[in-house]
C-alpha cells in the first residue's frame, strides 16, 4: 500500500538519513537493499510531507539544505526512539523482536554466524534480520552511525561512553610455518628469520596489530607479501614460501592447508585479541547481553573445542569469555 500523501513514515526518514550519509542515493540504496529509484521516491515523499527541501541530489556527493541539516538532527532523534520502543516491547518477551541487524566479523562467516541466525530464526519467527559481514573496523563504523544494532568484532580500541561491550573470545596469535621446516628444540626465532614472513595486509586492522606488535618486539623481518585471504596467505606457506602469523579463527577458516603447516606459539611476547559483541549503550535493553549468552556456547563448540583437538598447546589460551557483564 502506497504511504499517504503527507506522511512522515520511519522508513523515509531512515532513506534520508542513509542518502546524507552515504553521500549518495546509490550508495543508500545498497546500504538499505532497495532499489535507488526507491530511495529518490521516499526521499521526495519526504519532502513533501515536510514541505521543504532537505538535500541537492544532484551534486556528487550530495549537499544537505539548512533545513536539511535541522531535520538530520531530529531524524536521528526519531529512529532512535523508535528503535528504543521496539527493544521496550521485546524485553519481556523477545518473540516480539521484529527486526535486528547484526553485524559480524568476517572469520565467523562459515560457522557460527550460519548457526547462531538459524537457532535465532527458529525461536523469533517474527523478526527480520539483516546480517552484515566484513572487518572489525568497518563493522564499528557501522554501528557507530546506527546502520547496525549489534555487532560481533575484534576489539580496536577502548569503549567509549555510548558502548556496551560484552567479551566473547580471547585468542592468542601464533606461528604456522612450512611443515618440517622447523626444528622444536632450536630457536625458533632464529629459524624463522631465514624464511619470509607472509604477512596479513596492514590496509586491515589486523595487519597493523601483527605489524605493530614486531615493532614493539624490535624485530625485522624479511617479507615480500602482504595479502588479505587466510587461504591465500596459508596456501603459500603450505607451498613452504614463507611463514606467516594469524590468529586462530583465520586457521580454522584456511582449514584445508593445517596439515600442511606446524602450528607453533608465536616466540615472542604474546600478541592476544579479543572478539566481543557491542552495541549501543539501552537502546537494545537486554537483547546484547542474550545474544552474548547465546553466542558463548556456540564458540565453544565450534571454535574453541575442534581448534583445542588439533593444536592442543592452545588449550587456556584460546577461551570463551562466558561472563555477560559489560
Amino acid at each position: 500500500m502506497p504511504d499517504a500523501p503527507g506522511r512522515i513514515t520511519l522508513w523515509g526518514i531512515e532513506v534520508f538519513l542513509a542518502t546524507a550519509e552515504e553521500g549518495a542515493v546509490s550508495a543508500a540504496a545498497r546500504r538499505l537493499g532497495a532499489s535507488p529509484s526507491g530511495v529518490s521516491q521516499q526521499l521526495t515523499a519526504l519532502e513533501g510531507a515536510l514541505g521543504v527541501s532537505l538535500m541537492d541530489r544532484s551534486t556528487r556527493p550530495v549537499v544537505l539544505t539548512p533545513q536539511g541539516e535541522t531535520f538530520r538532527r531530529r531524524a536521528q532523534v526519531i529512529l532512535n526512539e523508535a528503535a528504543q520502543a521496539r527493544a521496550e516491547l521485546a524485553a519481556k518477551d523477545l518473540a516480539n523482536l521484529t527486526n535486528l541487524r547484526l553485524g559480524m566479523i568476517e572469520d565467523f562467516d562459515a560457522d557460527v554466524t550460519p548457526r547462531l541466525l538459524s537457532d535465532m530464526a527458529e525461536e523469533l519467527k517474527r523478526c527480520q534480520f539483516l546480517l552484515e559481514t566484513g572487518a572489525s573496523h568497518r563493522l564499528f563504523d557501522l554501528l557507530d552511525s546506527r546502520t547496525l544494532d549489534v555487532i560481533v568484532a575484534s576489539d580496536i580500541s577502548a569503549p567509549q561512553d555510548w558502548m556496551e561491550v560484552y567479551p566473547l573470545l580471547e585468542e592468542p596469535f601464533l606461528v604456522a610455518a612450512p611443515r618440517g621446516r622447523i626444528d622444536p628444540d632450536g630457536n625458533m626465532l632464529s629459524q624463522l628469520k631465514r624464511m619470509p614472513l607472509i604477512q596479513y595486509t596492514q590496509r586491515h586492522l589486523m595487519g597493523r596489530l601483527i605489524t605493530t606488535h614486531l615493532a614493539r618486539q624490535k624485530l625485522r623481518l624479511t617479507h615480500r607479501f602482504e595479502l588479505d585471504s587466510y587461504h591465500a596467505i596459508m596456501a603459500m606457506v603450505a607451498e613452504g614460501a614463507g611463514w606467516t602469523i594469524l590468529p586462530p579463527l583465520g586457521l580454522m577458516r584456511a582449514h584445508r592447508f593445517r596439515d600442511d603447516a606446524d602450528i607453533l606459539p608465536l616466540p615472542t611476547d604474546p600478541l592476544i585479541r579479543t572478539i566481543s559483541l557491542t552495541a549501543r549503550t539501552g537502546v537494545l535493553q537486554d537483547m546484547p547481553e542474550t545474544l552474548a549468552n547465546r553466542l558463548g556456547p556456540l564458540l565453544q563448540e565450534l571454535i574453541v573445542t575442534p581448534t583445542i583437538a588439533r593444536v592442543p598447546w592452545l588449550d587456556g589460551r584460546l577461551k570463551v569469555l562466558t561472563d555477560a557483564t559489560p
